[in-house]
C-alpha cells in the first residue's frame, strides 16, 4: 500500500471513528435546556407553526424556498440526482447553527417550501415575507431569482443563491440584496484552467450541447482560453439522439475527435446528456474534462481533507446520502446567517447583514482557508474542487496564481472585471 493510500485510509478510519464517537456523546446526552430539537420535515414546515423559542432563546428564522427540480432519466445509477438536493444542505446549516446557538441563547429554524416547475414562485415569496422571514435561501434559476430579487417584499430581505451559476447575476443583473453561496461558471471555468496550464496541458478540443446551458459554459472556456492564452484548437457541437448516440457512441465519437492536435477534450454538457460517452472513445488517447471527467465543482463526495470527511459523515448520517454542489451552497448560506448571528450575538437583520458583509467575516468551508463575500459583487469568495468520479484531483486557486489581496480572487471575476452595480 502506498504512502498516499495509508494516510487516505487512517484518515477515513479516523473520521469515522470521530463521527461514532460523537454519535455516542450526543445519545448519552439530553438536550440542554432550550435545545432546538431537529430541524421539522417539509410536510410540518409547510403546514405547522413554529413553536415559540425556549426561554431567553431568540429565533432567527430561515426560509428555503425551492423552484421543483426537474431532471433527465438517468442512464444508470451512478448518474442518479436527489429530488431533494439542496434542503438537506440547509437542514444540516441549521443543525450546525445551533450547535453554537445553544451557546449565544438563539434559536434557529429553518421552513422549506417547494414550488411546482410551473408554480408562482413569487406568491411563495411574498407569503414567506409577510409571515416575517428575512434570510431566505433560494434554489431556483436566474429568471426566478431576479423575479423575486426585485419584489417590494424583497428590499429588506437577504436573499441566498444557492442554485444558479450565472455569470450574468453577479456583473450585469447583479442586485444589492442577493449573495451567491453557488459559484459562477467563471469562477469554475477559471479553476479548471489553472490547473490545466498548469500541467502545460493549453491545447483544447471543445465539444457542446445543444442546451442553453451548455453554450454559456462553453463561453466561459473560451473566455480562459484568452485569459490564460491556451488554443481551443477545434471547436464541434455534438448533435445527438440520447438513444442512437447511447447505442452509436463507440462508432461515433472516435470519428468525430479525429484530426485535430489537441490535449485535453472539453465537454460543456450541464445536463449529463452525452459527455460521459466521450470518456475512453476519442481516436487518440486524451483526458476529458469540463462538465464531464475532470470537473470543476463546489463540493464532491471523494473530498476528504481539512475535515472534510467528518462533515462528509454527518451530513450522510443526517439525509442518508452523499452531499452535493447544490446542499454545500445551500448549507453555506445557512451558515452565513448562524456565524454573523453568533459572532454579533445579535438576531437584527442589519446587524446580520453588515457583519457577512464586513472585514471580520469568515466562513470555515472545509477546503483548507476560510471564505468571505466579494463586496462589488457579493459572491462567496471560495476554492473550487476538480473532481473525477473518485477522486480530488486539486483545488484551485493553486499557489502558481497570485492575487495583492487573496488568491481566492484568482477565481471569476476580480473588483477591476466586475460589471456588477447594484440596482
Amino acid at each position: 500500500m502506498s504512502k498516499v493510500t495509508e494516510e487516505k485510509s487512517m484518515t477515513r478510519f479516523l473520521g469515522v471513528f470521530c463521527a461514532l464517537l460523537a454519535a455516542a456523546v450526543l445519545a448519552a446526552t439530553p438536550l440542554a435546556a432550550g435545545e432546538p430539537a431537529q430541524p421539522p420535515s417539509k410536510a410540518e414546515s409547510a403546514s405547522e407553526p413554529a413553536a415559540a423559542p425556549a426561554a431567553g432563546f431568540e429565533a432567527v428564522n430561515i426560509a428555503y424556498l425551492a423552484r421543483e427540480q426537474v431532471y433527465l432519466p438517468e442512464r444508470n445509477a451512478t448518474q442518479r440526482i436527489p429530488g431533494d438536493e439542496g434542503l438537506w444542505g440547509a437542514k444540516m446549516g441549521i443543525k450546525d447553527n445551533n450547535t453554537t446557538g445553544q451557546f449565544t441563547k438563539q434559536d434557529f429554524r429553518l421552513k422549506d417550501v417547494t414550488v411546482p416547475a410551473g408554480g408562482d414562485i413569487a406568491a411563495a415569496f411574498k407569503k414567506l415575507a409577510g409571515e416575517g422571514y428575512k434570510f431566505f435561501v433560494v434554489n431556483a434559476p436566474a429568471a426566478d431569482l431576479l423575479t423575486l430579487a426585485d419584489l417590494p417584499e424583497a428590499k429588506d430581505a437577504i436573499l441566498f443563491n444557492a442554485g444558479s451559476k450565472d455569470n450574468v447575476l453577479r456583473g450585469k443583473e447583479c442586485r444589492a440584496n442577493v449573495f451567491h453561496t453557488a459559484s459562477s461558471r467563471a469562477m469554475l471555468t477559471d479553476a479548471l484552467a489553472e490547473y490545466l496550464v498548469k500541467k502545460t496541458w493549453t491545447r483544447w478540443f471543445l465539444v457542446t450541447g445543444q442546451d442553453p446551458e451548455d453554450k454559456l459554459f462553453a463561453d466561459n472556456i473560451k473566455r480562459v482560453a484568452k485569459k490564460f492564452r491556451t488554443k481551443i484548437v477545434e471547436e464541434k457541437i455534438w448533435d445527438y439522439n440520447p438513444e442512437e448516440k447511447r447505442r452509436s457512441a463507440e462508432a461515433e465519437i472516435p470519428v468525430f475527435t479525429q484530426g485535430p492536435d489537441y490535449q485535453v477534450l472539453i465537454v460543456a454538457d450541464e445536463a449529463g446528456r452525452f459527455g460521459d460517452e466521450f470518456m475512453y472513445r476519442t481516436w487518440d488517447p486524451r483526458l476529458v474534462a469540463g462538465t464531464q471527467g475532470l470537473v470543476p465543482t463546489d463540493w464532491d463526495g471523494s473530498h476528504y481533507s481539512w475535515g472534510a470527511i467528518q462533515f462528509q459523515n454527518r451530513f450522510e448520517a443526517l439525509s442518508g446520502r452523499l452531499m452535493t454542489a447544490k446542499d454545500f451552497a445551500a448549507w453555506a448560506a445557512v451558515r452565513s446567517v448562524g456565524e454573523a448571528a453568533t459572532r454579533t450575538k445579535s438576531t437584527d437583520f442589519k446587524a446580520v447583514r453588515d457583519f457577512i458583509l464586513g472585514p471580520d467575516f469568515t466562513l470555515g468551508v472545509f477546503k483548507g482557508v476560510g471564505a468571505s463575500y466579494r463586496p462589488w459583487d457579493h459572491q462567496l469568495r471560495e476554492p473550487v474542487l476538480l473532481a473525477t468520479p473518485h477522486e480530488v484531483v486539486a483545488v484551485p486557486p493553486l499557489p502558481e496564481y497570485i492575487h495583492p489581496v487573496t488568491n481566492l480572487d484568482t477565481l471569476g471575476f476580480d473588483k477591476p472585471e466586475s460589471e456588477c452595480k447594484f440596482k
